[in-house]
């Protein structure tokens, strides 16, 4: 009786370790899907221009602004 008992805790270790293993490749896969699906909009979302992006009701893309001050060409080209 001893025996069965054992035999059946190994195999239902067994399937539980295969449930676990199928559980976490689903969720690499949704996260993998969800990856794709973020750059996918933000490479369209970057293609807009801001009429587009206020056509459709999306806040303006973060783009890259480069500040510079009143005078610092001025200033550059008297060093020069």
């Amino acid at each position: 009786m001893a025996h069965t008992d054992t035999r059946a805790d190994r195999s239902a270790s067994k399937r539980h370790l295969f449930g676990s293993c199928r559980k976490s490749v689903a969720m690499m896969i949704a996260a993998f899907w969800g990856w794709r699906r973020t750059v996918a909009e933000g490479r369209a979302l970057a293609d807009l221009t801001p009429d587009q992006l206020n056509d459709i009701g999306h806040p303006e893309a973060h783009r890259t602004v480069l500040n510079i001050k009143a005078g610092l060409i001025a200033n550059l080209m008297s060093m020069r």
